[in-house]
């Protein structure tokens, strides 16, 4: 995934953060070790430290302690990945067994603890009380964001607003600290670091919204992960929102039924329904609109390989297929 050209203004650093985390990894209890290791080696594209690199890197900052917010920041985010599966009942991710599907739940919620409190020892290390400031609100956040989903599971009456703050709270707001606390690290001035803040949270949003997407128009063996898993389990995402408000009454039926009663029974039925409905166009063209801001936040940034990396990066949201 790291050939990707817009790790490339960074790939150093990015070698660097990627020793820090599996250093970062140790522990007395080999169980912690074990599974800490194995969702951390799963890779993904590690998009979060990469924002926090190429955002610092924009703002002219040359310093290892960047490595040290990067790592951080995944492991926050490694941390609500085996919560988020086990409250999913998720048994892939990256084209492999979940940590919960191999371990138990249990384990993997602790170890999941453990990855979270580790971050916060790393950001004493950092000994930034403003970049703490901004990482605490951000999980607090993302923790409601959770929250919210979870009570709108099988809800078919949620709407597109609700939707749209369980994606700000649940996923961007892990982007816009990133690049937020990349800003503040590297000393940027006040309109640079809040045009950093935005950019991350239009980043966000656009890969929440194109993920959406992929749920119903996705490969499994390219995502990593089972097509229509949102819906198996009952979430109302964008597509389905909708559809259920703008497609026929019989398609806005199918969906509302899928919905309260979970499960994939009506998977090929609703993939029709999300695409002839328009559905997903309206999906792709928010994203789009997403990604336009976020490209256009950076006008204030100096000319610089990392600023065309962000550009790049904010793009790659839209063209990717996993």
């Amino acid at each position: 995934m790291t050939t990707l050209p817009f790790y490339t203004a960074v790939k150093d650093d990015f070698e660097s953060v990627n020793q820090l985390i599996m250093d970062q990894l140790h522990s007395r209890i080999p169980l912690v070790e074990k599974i800490g290791n194995y969702i951390i080696s799963a890779g993904g594209k590690r998009l979060r430290p990469l924002v926090v690199l190429l955002a610092s890197r924009a703002c002219g900052m040359h310093d290892p302690r960047q490595h040290l917010l990067a790592a951080i920041i995944e492991f926050l985010h490694t941390s609500t990945l085996l919560h988020d599966d086990v409250v999913d009942t998720s048994d892939l991710r990256r084209g492999r067994s979940t940590a919960n599907a191999l371990w138990g739940n249990a384990p993997s919620v602790l170890v999941g603890d453990f990855l979270y409190s580790r971050s916060f020892q790393m950001m004493v290390d950092l000994g930034d009380m403003d970049i703490m400031r901004i990482l605490a609100h951000a999980t607090t956040v993302i923790a409601e964001g959770e929250v919210l989903q979870l009570t709108k599971v099988r809800d078919a009456s949620t709407d597109e607003a609700t939707y749209m703050n369980v994606i700000r709270s649940k996923t961007a707001m892990l982007f816009e600290a990133s690049s937020h606390s990349a800003a503040v690290l590297a000393g940027a001035d006040a309109e640079q670091t809040e045009a950093l803040r935005q950019y991350g949270n239009a980043l966000g949003i656009a890969f929440q919204l194109i993920d959406d997407v992929l749920d119903y128009t996705g490969d499994a063996a390219t995502m990593g992960k089972n097509v229509g898993d949102d819906l198996a389990e009952g979430k109302p995402t964008l597509p389905l929102i909708y559809t259920m408000r703008e497609g026929t009454a019989e398609q806005a039926q199918l969906v509302r039924q899928a919905i309260q009663k979970g499960g994939l029974d009506d998977i090929g039925l609703i993939q029709h329904a999300v695409r002839e409905c328009g559905a997903l166009d309206y999906t792709l063209q928010l994203a789009r609109t997403e990604v336009d801001e976020a490209v256009r936040l950076l006008d204030c940034l100096p000319a610089s390989e990392a600023r065309d990396a962000l550009q790049q990066l904010a793009r790659f949201a839209i063209d990717r297929t996993h």
